[in-house]
C-alpha cells in the first residue's frame, strides 16, 4: 500500500468519525464520547497528513513542519487550560478567524503557485485552469469574509468595543453593492487572472465581513457565532478543493452544513430571517437604556428568598450569562440539591440564545452535575410558569423580557422569551438595573410578582443555599 492510498483511507476513518462525533454531541448523554470520537478522527487526519507531505519534503521542510504544528499544539493547549466558561464564545470567534485567515492564504498560493507562475500554468491547462481560478476567488472571498466577521464578533463579545450595530447609511445598499462587486471581480479573475484583481477582490471581502457583523446587535451574537462557525467549514471546504484534500472538503462541508442548521434553529427561536443573518441586515437600533416609565422596583434579601423557597411547590430557575460571569452554576446545583430534597420540584428553563454561545447554559449546567432530565429548553417548559410557586432568573435579561410580546416598537419585538412573569413570584438576580446586552430595559423587573435580588449571583445563591 503506497502512502497515498494509506492516507486516503486514513481521510475516510476521520471523516467518519467526525460524523459519529457530530452525532454524539447532539445529545446529552454522549456529549463526552462524541467529543472523543472528534479528537481521535482529528489526530488521524493530522497524521494522514504529515505521513503524505513528509514524503515529498525535506528534512528541513519536515523539521518547520512539526514545529509549526507544537507551537500550535502549546498555544491551543495554554489557552484551552486557562480560559473560563465567560471567556468560551470570544474565544470560539477567535479561532473561527484563523479558520478564515488560513483559507486566504492557501487562496493566494495557490494564485502564486500556478497563475503567477508560468512554468507551472501548464500543469493546469483548458477549462480546469478556469475552475481553478474560480475556486482562488470563491476561497478568499469566504476566507476573508469569515476572518474580519470573527475579529468583530471577538471584539464585541469581549467588549472592546460597542455591542451595539453599527448603523452606516444606506447599509443594505452598501452589503448589495459589495455582492456585485464580488460577481464582476470573481468574472474577471476567472478570464484574466491578475494580482490586483486578487488584491481587490480580498479587500472587498474583508470589509464586507467587518460590515456585517458590526452591523447586528449584540442581543443577536449568538446567531452571529453559530452563522461564524458555518462560514468556516466553507472556508474550509473551498480550501481543500485548492489544495486536493478530500478530507478538508468533507469536513467542512459538515461543520457548514450544520452551522448553518444550527444558525436556522436559532433564527426561529427568535424570530428573525435566515437570509437577513446571511445578510447582516437584521441589526437594529438600540431603544434607549432609559426609554419608557415603568414605575419603580422592590428589593428583596437573600434571607427572605430563602424563606420563599422553603414555602414553594415548584421552582423553575431561567439562568443567563450573568451566571456564567459569576460562575455560579456549582452553588445553583447545590440550592437545587437542597430543595429537591425538601420536596420542591426544581427545573430549569433554557433559552436558545441563552448566553453568548448556543448551549451556553446546558454546558456550565452540566459541568455542575445538575441532572440532565431537569434542564427544559424553553418549548417545554414555558406552558409550566402558570402553576409554578417561584422563578429564579439568575443572570437572565432579553430573554426573560415581555417586552418581545407586548411592545411593538421593542428591537426584541416577536422574539420568542421565557414567559416568568406569568409565575406566583420572580426573583430576579442582577448587579444593577442595567439593560441587557441588547440594550433594551425590562419591564419584568417593575412588575407587581418581582423582586429583584442584588449583588454576585454566586454569593447570593450560596447565602440562599446557608439559609436553607
Amino acid at each position: 500500500m503506497t502512502v497515498e492510498t494509506a492516507a486516503q483511507a486514513a481521510y475516510i476513518v476521520a471523516a467518519l468519525l467526525f460524523i459519529l462525533s457530530l452525532a454524539g454531541l447532539s445529545r446529552h448523554e454522549t456529549s463526552r464520547s462524541g467529543v472523543a470520537l472528534g479528537i481521535c478522527g482529528m489526530v488521524i487526519a493530522l497524521a494522514a497528513t504529515i505521513a503524505g507531505a513528509a514524503s515529498g519534503l525535506t528534512t528541513t521542510g519536515i523539521v518547520l513542519l512539526v514545529a509549526a504544528m507544537a507551537i500550535g499544539a502549546a498555544i491551543g493547549l495554554w489557552r484551552a487550560r486557562i480560559v473560563e466558561m465567560t471567556g468560551m464564545p470570544e474565544l470560539i470567534a477567535i479561532l473561527h478567524s484563523f479558520v478564515g485567515l488560513a483559507a486566504v492564504l492557501v487562496g493566494w498560493n495557490g494564485y502564486l503557485q500556478v497563475e503567477a507562475n508560468g512554468a507551472a500554468a501548464g500543469e493546469v491547462a483548458g477549462s480546469l485552469l478556469g475552475i481553478h481560478h474560480a475556486e482562488v476567488s470563491i476561497g478568499v472571498i469566504i476566507g476573508a469574509l469569515t476572518f474580519t466577521g470573527s475579529v468583530v464578533a471577538f471584539l464585541k463579545l469581549s467588549g472592546r468595543i460597542d455591542s451595539s450595530p453599527m448603523m452606516l447609511p444606506g447599509k443594505n445598499y452598501l452589503n448589495l453593492g459589495a455582492i456585485a462587486a464580488f460577481a464582476v471581480l470573481t468574472v474577471l479573475f476567472v478570464i484574466s487572472p491578475g494580482l490586483g484583481l486578487l488584491i481587490a477582490l480580498t479587500t472587498v471581502a474583508l470589509l464586507l465581513g467587518w460590515h456585517l457583523v458590526a452591523s447586528i446587535g449584540g442581543g443577536d451574537m449568538p446567531v452571529v457565532v453559530s452563522m461564524l462557525n458555518s462560514y468556516s467549514g466553507w472556508a474550509a471546504a473551498a480550501s481543500g478543493f485548492l489544495l486536493d484534500n478530500n478530507l478538508l472538503i468533507v469536513t467542512g462541508a459538515l461543520v457548514g452544513s450544520s452551522g448553518a442548521y444550527l444558525s436556522y434553529i436559532m433564527c426561529q427561536a427568535m424570530n428573525r430571517s435566515f437570509i437577513s443573518v446571511i445578510a447582516g441586515g437584521f441589526g437594529i437600533e438600540m431603544a434607549s437604556a432609559d426609554a419608557g416609565d415603568y414605575g419603580e422596583h422592590r428589593e428583596i434579601t437573600a434571607a427572605d428568598t430563602a424563606e420563599l423557597l422553603k414555602d414553594a411547590k415548584s421552582v423553575i430557575i431561567t439562568p443567563g450569562y450573568g451566571m456564567a460571569v459569576a460562575q455560579a452554576q456549582y452553588p445553583v446545583a447545590e440550592l437545587t440539591r437542597r430543595l429537591r430534597e425538601r420536596g420542591v420540584d426544581v427545573r430549569f428553563g433554557i433559552h436558545p440564545v441563552a448566553g453568548r454561545l448556543p448551549g451556553h447554559m446546558n454546558v456550565l449546567l452540566a459541568e455542575a452535575k445538575v441532572p440532565y432530565d431537569i434542564v427544559l429548553e424553553l418549548d417545554e417548559i414555558n406552558d409550566d410558569f402558570p402553576g409554578t410557586s417561584v422563578v429564579l432568573v439568575i443572570g437572565a435579561n432579553d430573554t426573560v423580557n415581555p417586552a418581545a410580546i407586548d411592545d411593538p416598537a421593542s428591537p426584541i419585538a416577536g422574539m420568542p422569551v421565557l414567559h416568568v412573569w406569568e409565575a406566583e413570584d420572580v426573583i430576579v438576580f442582577k448587579r444593577s438595573m442595567a439593560p441587557g446586552y441588547a440594550g433594551v430595559q425590562n419591564p419584568l423587573f417593575f412588575r407587581d410578582n418581582s423582586r429583584m435580588l442584588f449583588g454576585d449571583a454566586r454569593q447570593r445563591v450560596e447565602e440562599i443555599v446557608a439559609a436553607l
